[in-house]
């Protein structure tokens, strides 16, 4: 049994988009092999931005930081679901981050050295885009999934970091999106 943390990433709290579907199929495969889920919809909370260095390094964290950094301390596998919006990551999610993966939880600091903190957990991104996920790859080198990878979640100590790109998250027959839910599905069993 995996202790799993699912970050459906979708900034859109309204309805229900294919990130939702992708959340919901790992979830459902995951708990149904016996891992243990937990799903934090970034959607629903009250995300503040930091602004400061003053603030980002300060002690009064808000409440979606100290939910969000039990979640990430019980867990032993991250899964972040997103779309790719402007070429990156939702600004929603980004804050997310930002707010619960703070100096001091995610990592710590001395001088110009740092040590990870989250050493022992693993992680997948699961980035969904209108483009197909070949031209992402290769045309644009993947930019702010690399990005993500080594300067958030390898940064804070996750190993291994698996990535799935899923492109053309808008095809209108739905095969793109019936082989993402079953892709989903299978990671979920196995909790990679």
């Amino acid at each position: 049994m995996t202790r799993v943390l699912i970050v459906q990433g979708h900034p859109d709290g309204e309805e229900q988009h294919l990130c939702h579907a992708i959340a919901e199929a790992y979830r459902s495969a995951a708990e149904d092999a016996g891992h243990r889920v937990t799903v934090i919809n970034i959607a629903v909370g009250d995300i503040p931005c930091l602004r400061s260095k003053a603030e980002w390094e300060g002690s009064d964290l808000p409440q979606v930081a100290v939910t969000g950094q039990k979640a990430v301390q019980d867990a032993e596998h991250i899964v972040l679901i997103y779309p790719l919006w402007m070429g990156d990551v939702p600004a929603m999610l980004k804050a997310w981050l930002e707010q619960v993966l703070r100096k001091g939880f995610a990592f710590e600091m001395s001088g110009r050295t740092w040590r990870p903190a989250l050493a022992g957990r693993s992680a997948r991104v699961i980035v969904t885009m209108g483009m197909p996920g070949a031209a992402y790859r290769w045309f644009y080198m993947a930019h702010s999934l690399r990005s993500l990878d080594r300067n958030i979640l390898r940064f804070c100590g996750f190993r291994p970091v698996r990535r799935s790109i899923f492109g053309n998250a808008e095809d209108p027959s739905g095969k793109a999106q019936a082989k993402m839910l079953k892709t989903a599905a299978r990671l979920g069993a196995r909790a990679q």
